[in-house]
């Protein structure tokens, strides 16, 4: 009778402790955060995916890539490839390393914290990695452009200077458009201790100017080394600037909390995974595309818009003769009333060049003489 008692308590423990396992991993995959941080179509109707998975405190979180669901305009879209996903394994990216060297960042050696946490950055790129570097204070300086080449950045980041009023907001419009033509993963992280009050350029149009290109702008906001305090820093507009464009804030009291943040937008950056699709409305008809990713297993689901492009809408083969007849039509609607306007110009501009005139006889009996003039 023991041995039973003690086998239905043991089962029972067995049970207790299953279903606790899986409230513990029911809670643990809740707490995941999904973001789409860039959609590439430059080869539409091919479409590329880049999305990051992490938990709470934003590290990298590796996920089943089968339980990955994409969905286009609400339909299942059937996934061709997906990559990346363990640390260290996405694809190489592109990274522009944007930093405040304003007058604010001479003060408590905060310069100094930022160069240490910029080069610890730099040196955990991997081959195939790149990186330029752009600072800004009233003006906006490309001290390194895109490289490949570590020991580049790293002595440009030694030779930075502090200078005077900030201008991010025009340092991020001129990073875009360092970013512009270039394929790939693309992420800016940019740093900075106060306010913008020297730009030309607004929020709203650094969110503009990513257009189709889609990368991401992830901020770090740098405060007092001394006293660990936020004032003076427009905390809302970095939150809202990495929201908007699907890159990440965080805030840095110290050089050794600056440090971690580099280290860690590093490894998210390097664990995102790649998904590829084939979208069903393979024309570019500048129309946009819902899209969603969704985790099966947890159900976190995350939204995004993005745009195939296209100022004129494409047209299938079997359409085109039609598209052309309709075309030369317009064009012939337009000429034809020009062609007739000025005709009846030109011919009254022409005379003839002689006359027949008819002389009445003087009797009826004579037949009329035919004068020519």
């Amino acid at each position: 009778m023991l041995t039973k008692w003690n086998r239905c308590v043991w089962i029972a423990v067995a049970l207790a402790a299953q279903l606790l396992g899986f409230s513990g991993r029911a809670l643990a995959q809740s707490d995941l955060q999904i973001r789409i941080t860039q959609v590439d179509n430059s080869a539409f109707p091919t479409v590329t995916v880049y999305v990051s998975v992490t938990n709470s405190a934003g590290e990298p979180v590796g996920v089943d890539p089968a339980g990955i669901q994409i969905l286009e305009n609400e339909a299942p879209m059937q996934l061709l490839e997906t990559r990346g996903g363990g640390q260290g394994q996405a694809e190489p990216f592109t990274t522009m390393l944007v930093m405040d060297i304003s007058g604010s960042m001479d003060k408590n050696g905060k310069l100094d914290s930022a160069k240490q946490a910029a080069i610890t950055y730099v040196s955990q790129m991997r081959s195939g990695d790149q990186a330029g570097l752009m600072t800004y204070d009233t003006q906006v300086y490309y001290p390194q452009s895109v490289t490949s080449d570590p020991g580049a950045l790293i002595t440009a980041i030694n030779l930075l200077r502090t200078g005077g009023d900030t201008s991010m907001f025009d340092a991020l419009i001129e990073a875009e458009k360092a970013l512009e033509g270039m394929s790939g993963r693309k992420a800016i992280i940019v740093l900075t201790d106060g306010l913008d009050n020297h730009s030309q350029s607004t929020a709203d149009q650094v969110i503009e100017q990513i257009g189709p290109s889609g990368l991401t702008i992830s901020t770090i906001g740098f405060g007092d080394a001394s006293t660990a305090s936020q004032a003076g820093l427009d905390e809302p507009t970095l939150r809202a600037l990495a929201e908007r464009s699907g890159g990440l804030y965080s805030y840095a009291s110290d050089a050794s909390a600056l440090s971690s943040l580099y280290q860690r937008y590093g490894r998210v950056l390097q664990s995102e995974y790649a998904i590829t699709y084939v979208s069903p409305a393979t024309l570019r008809d500048g129309v946009n595309r819902n899209l969603s990713v969704s985790l099966s297993q947890s159900g976190v689901t995350t939204a995004s818009v993005y745009n195939p492009g296209g100022v004129l809408p494409e047209v299938s083969g079997s359409s085109l003769t039609l598209f052309l007849s309709i075309l030369g039509g317009l064009l012939l609607m337009l000429i034809l009333p020009y062609v007739f306007g000025h005709g009846t110009g030109i011919f009254k501009g022409i005379k003839p060049k002689g006359r027949i005139k008819l002389a009445q006889p003087a009797s009826p009996s004579k037949k009329p003489n035919i004068k020519i003039k």
